[in-house]
């Protein structure tokens, strides 16, 4: 293994490169690391100091995002929330898709988010 240290005064520190996450962590993740910090703590350091924390906390907020939209829209068939209902109501359009919606976020949050339904 070649490793390159660099000087700094009397002392030679190896010189590493941590692996850069361009995604953002989102709202998601933010949530999922701060559940971590809390109640998973030997789990968080493990991320954190292997340098993976940031790309698995911006693979979990991508992944809810996506269940997220994919609920929200079996959701609306399954309630027959439609076009035709936004046009001829916008305001019970709107307040069933917000119910939709905040059903299917108090779901994420428990499955994805806050691990309550893993053994």
């Amino acid at each position: 293994m070649n490793m390159q240290y660099i000087r700094v005064g009397d002392y030679y520190i190896p010189d590493l490169e941590l692996h850069r996450e361009s995604r953002p962590i989102g709202k998601w993740g933010r949530m999922h690391r701060e559940y971590l910090r809390e109640h998973k703590p030997i789990q968080y350091n493990c991320l954190f100091l292997s340098g993976k924390l940031w790309t698995y906390l911006a693979d979990l907020n991508q992944q809810v995002q996506d269940r997220l939209e994919q609920m929200v829209h079996q959701m609306k068939m399954a309630e027959g929330v439609t076009e035709e209902l936004k046009a001829a109501d916008p305001m019970a359009w709107v307040q069933r898709m917000n119910n939709i919606r905040n059903r299917a976020e108090e779901i994420i949050l428990r499955e994805l988010v806050y691990e309550e339904d893993r053994a």
